[in-house]
């Protein structure tokens, strides 16, 4: 900031300056997601193993939801605290944050030992499948003990950015990420613990997040955390959960997203049959739909990022007055992101078993077959989705949050999960029912141009 002129500096090297730091933050929060799907599928438990890790994926975006709940909130009202120079307050807005993430993660913890067998049913585990089963049931009873840590450290994350030290967040979530990705092939290889390697291999990066972040917070200069501050102000509690909420509400959507999907591949995959003649079951599809959800997850990082990277110039040229650089940054980031949707749009299509091939090799025909029916239908809106997610943070960084959540919920939610249900049940088929994202996402596209339009209309001129 100190550096770059928001008002007169090119705008695609201020976008590339702001930009790159937080592709790479959203591509290392990705990619700690898929490597165990990655490193799982190239062992003995295979499509199974991949299963697995997709039933329990939601219960660990519920997590997330409820960290990030504290957290962004915790963050946003520790920020404003410290703009009233009201350091007790700061400090209290910190400790009050954290002592409720040790109590929600705790509960969390608790209900995930306590519920686990209803937990695994509500997101598409089947008993019936004896090897997924036991796979998730291994998976999940690892993750769910390292909740606390995972919770926390996520949840601490946002009030260390606040204090004025974003790299040191970015660090923590690096350094996680990274012992996964080193201990994965260990665990999961070299100790041939397979599936519960993987969940070890993720826990010890979190607790290393985890660490990391508590020796921070009780080192910071602009906040201090002690019995005092630590002690539940319930006022601050609400504020923190209100402002945090649009967050919670996001991850909540994906939840129900993946609780959907993963219940109706399960019910309907007997149901349907291959070109071999073979009923694709219930582990093939939610093994591909989990890894195919992954690689959406990694394309869509890199849309945010580069989305984000836009925002502190939109928003400091709207406060300023200055609608012709809005807009200009505007077109240079949707420019960028439709390049790369673009670009993976021809991969999904033309080089879907490229794709398929980093998460194993020796699966079954049916398995492949369905693999490339999903890349290509599933991810056929991709160039569409890329200009929603933009646009939906474009709005935000113009002040029309009300659009922006509205937008993000109608291709994730509102469409996306009752079109997932008409077509599976009509159907009885989990291939037609692939075609519900593709619906999804030309009905929001149109939504968001109109809206999109519309406020770039009000600044007396078009895109």
């Amino acid at each position: 900031m100190k550096s770059y002129d928001l008002g007169s500096e090119k705008i695609g090297r201020l976008v590339r300056h702001f930009a790159v730091p937080c592709v790479i933050s959203m591509l290392v929060a990705a990619l700690y997601n898929i490597v165990d799907q990655i490193f799982i599928g190239w062992s003995s438990a295979g499509a199974a193993g991949n299963a697995a890790t997709n039933i329990v994926y939601p219960f660990t975006v519920l997590a997330l939801g409820l960290a990030l709940l504290v957290g962004d909130g915790e963050a946003a009202m520790f920020s404003l605290a410290l703009g009233e120079k009201n350091n007790e307050k700061a400090d209290r807005c910190v400790g009050s944050g954290f002592s409720f993430l040790v109590v929600l993660s705790v509960l969390l913890c608790a209900s995930g030992f306590l519920f686990k067998k209803q937990i695994l049913g509500i997101f598409g585990a089947n008993p019936n499948e004896k090897v997924c089963y036991d796979f998730a049931d291994q998976y999940f009873t690892v993750i769910c003990m390292g909740l606390p840590f995972y919770m926390i450290g996520q949840g601490m994350n946002g009030a260390i950015r606040a204090d004025g030290s974003p790299k040191f967040a970015m660090a923590c979530t690096l350094a996680g990420a990274f012992s996964n990705l080193v201990l994965d092939p260990v665990f999961i290889f070299v100790f041939d613990m397979g599936v519960k390697g993987a969940a070890v291999a993720t826990v010890i990066g979190q607790v290393l997040t985890f660490a990391m972040s508590i020796a921070y917070i009780f080192r910071s200069k602009n906040f201090h955390i002690n019995l005092k501050s630590m002690k539940p102000d319930f006022f601050l509690l609400g504020r923190i959960c209100f402002i945090g909420a649009a967050s919670l509400i996001v991850q909540l959507s994906i939840v129900i997203v993946i609780a959907v999907n993963n219940n109706l591949l399960s019910r309907y995959g007997y149901e349907t049959f291959a070109s071999t003649g073979v009923a694709f079951g219930s582990v093939v599809p939610l093994a591909v739909v989990g890894i195919v959800m992954k690689v959406f997850g990694i394309v869509i990082s890199v849309v945010i990022g580069i989305s984000l990277g836009g925002q502190p110039i939109i928003g400091f040229n709207m406060g300023a007055g200055n609608s012709g650089r809005v807009k200009e940054t505007v077109r240079v980031v949707l420019r960028l992101v439709l390049a790369m949707g673009t670009a993976v749009f021809l991969i999904f299509e033309f080089l879907p078993d490229m794709v398929i091939s980093i998460f194993g090799k020796g699966n079954s025909p049916e398995y492949m077959e369905y693999a490339r029916l999903c890349v290509r239908i599933f991810l056929s809106g991709i160039i569409m989705t890329c200009f929603i997610k933009s646009t939906s943070i474009i709005l935000q960084s113009i002040g029309k949050s009300g659009k922006s959540t509205l937008l993000a919920l109608l291709r994730d939610v509102i469409i996306f999960v009752p079109s997932s249900i008409i077509l599976a049940t009509v159907s009885q088929n989990i291939v037609t029912m692939l075609w519900s994202a593709l619906i999804s996402d030309a009905v929001s596209f149109v939504v968001a141009v109109i809206f999109l339009r519309a406020e770039m209309r009000k600044m007396n001129g078009n895109l």
